[in-house]
């Protein structure tokens, strides 16, 4: 594999980590299923999703919560290519939500409700590179918060 190729897999990578978080915060969450293979699965402490159709009810029920304003912030995206189907990576979570009257364009700032890093497994699909594995590992944790 060259430079080249593992430069394009890397950006693959990462547009997944940005299409993520960029769906989550702009009401598009259910749209979160299609970054996964079929067999993907997503975790926390908390809770863990198998299969896109798991994924997808989740994130479907995060979108019906139009109370909830967020924002992703993420960062330092470090891959690992493993072969030409396989890669591991991480990428710095800071998030940022409040919950108050639906539509507003507007929230105050409390400073994040959490930071910690998604953990993620990619493979190289028929339809291109998707996430099999996202894990996310909180570190820090607003005190009022009941959930990452």
């Amino acid at each position: 594999m060259d430079e080249m190729e593992k430069a394009l897999i890397e950006r693959d990578c990462e547009r997944l980590a940005i299409q993520y978080c960029h769906y989550v915060d702009h009401g598009e969450a259910e749209r979160i299923a299609e970054l996964f293979s079929e067999d993907g699965v997503w975790a926390s402490s908390e809770v863990k999703l198998d299969g896109r159709e798991a994924i997808r009810k989740a994130m479907a029920a995060r979108q019906a919560n139009a109370a909830r304003m967020s924002r992703h912030v993420c960062n330092n995206f470090l891959l690992n290519i493993i072969d030409a189907d396989h890669a591991e990576g991480t990428v710095y979570l800071t998030l940022y939500r409040h919950d108050g009257k639906a539509g507003r364009r507007l929230s105050p700032l409390e400073g994040p409700a959490m930071v910690g890093e998604y953990r993620d497994r990619f493979v190289r699909t028929a339809e291109g590179w998707r996430i099999a594995h996202r894990e996310i590992d909180v570190n820090f944790l607003r005190p009022q918060e009941a959930s990452p």
